[in-house]
């Protein structure tokens, strides 16, 4: 089969792999679609030895199992199901397994893959395959750290909302928000493109570290370490700097007078557990025609070494790899 190499240096190949044989309790899926994560960047240039690709989606071609033939989006963490956390829903926080699909075993930039049983989350039929991919980094990821800390905003249509970052995670975040009854929402982001989007999904645009405001919730979404600084100054006393954005770099957190002298909640979050899957089917559903907006590119996997870069360079928000011909 045909999969994507990385192999660092920002070098992209396509090469030549044999099929996966699935394990016991795994299920072989054809891909269809893997959305382009900017967090894959890190790969991109370091290299990696596993296929990359996390938000992945395609058919099970499983015969016998009951999910055969069936369209599935694939669950990046690999969890036990007995585990304190797995037994409490907490599925993404498993204590006993580490290991992330697309990160350190095989994920899905390829025609195919290998993947545990436990993590096929159904899709239903009348959601497109351009749209599948999304129930996982852009409106799982952001969704469930905004439930996390819902019962500390008080009434969400007062609350003064500051997103930094507008990739997919925190335009998910915005049409979350607006969902769940936001509507005082600015974005701060660096790329004009990106700020006319959120402007067209209902966001006021806020200049990039400005810090005269403040914020009863902050979403960072960036993984830009001085938009965090920013958050934990900009975040109003009893609000909330919700940290999502990701980034290997050290974090020194420098406490000026503007971060000490208030009371606030810092809370960082991870993916999501598969509970939150039907809520995230429905959130889609309801919000169709804006989560349409951030699929802006569909391409077929050859084409994986031009466009990769493009994505990296800020040219398209969420485009997709299509990998069923």
């Amino acid at each position: 089969m045909q999969a994507i190499h990385f192999a660092g240096h920002e070098r992209i190949d396509v090469v030549e792999r044999s099929w996966p044989v699935p394990a016991p309790g795994e299920v072989l899926l054809r891909v269809r679609r893997t959305a382009l994560c900017g967090s894959d960047g890190k790969l991109w240039h370091k290299g990696a030895a596993q296929i990359p690709g996390h938000e992945i989606f395609g058919l099970v071609d499983c015969s016998g199992h009951a999910l055969h033939g069936r369209r599935c989006a694939v669950y990046m963490p690999v969890h036990c199901g007995a585990c304190v956390r797995c037994l409490a829903g907490q599925t993404h926080t498993c204590e006993r397994e580490s290991t992330l699909i697309g990160w350190n075993r095989d994920g899905g930039y390829a025609q195919a893959l290998a993947v545990p049983a436990s993590c096929l989350l159904p899709v239903p039929d009348e959601i497109p395959d351009d749209l599948a991919p999304l129930l996982l980094d852009t409106i799982g990821t952001a969704a469930h750290a905004l439930r996390l800390v819902r019962p500390l905003l008080g009434d969400l249509a007062k609350a003064r909302v500051l997103i930094t970052g507008a990739g997919p995670v925190g335009l998910g975040g915005l049409i979350a928000l607006r969902d769940m009854g936001a509507a005082d929402i600015s974005v701060a982001d660096p790329r004009t493109q990106r700020c006319v989007l959120a402007a067209a999904l209902g966001a006021k645009i806020h200049p990039v570290g400005e810090r005269s405001r403040r914020f009863d919730l902050v979403l960072e979404s960036s993984g830009n370490l001085a938009a965090r600084d920013q958050g934990l100054e900009v975040v109003a006393a009893q609000g909330v700097m919700l940290w999502v954005g990701e980034n290997d770099a050290p974090w020194t957190v420098h406490e000026t007078k503007l971060v000490r002298r208030k009371d606030f909640f810092l809370v960082r979050s991870f993916y999501f557990p598969k509970g939150d899957h039907e809520a995230n089917i429905a959130l889609l559903r309801r919000q169709r025609a804006s989560y349409e907006r951030l699929v802006d590119h569909v391409f077929a996997l050859p084409d994986m070494a031009e466009e990769f870069p493009r994505f990296m360079a800020g040219e398209r928000i969420k485009p997709l790899m299509r990998a069923d011909g």
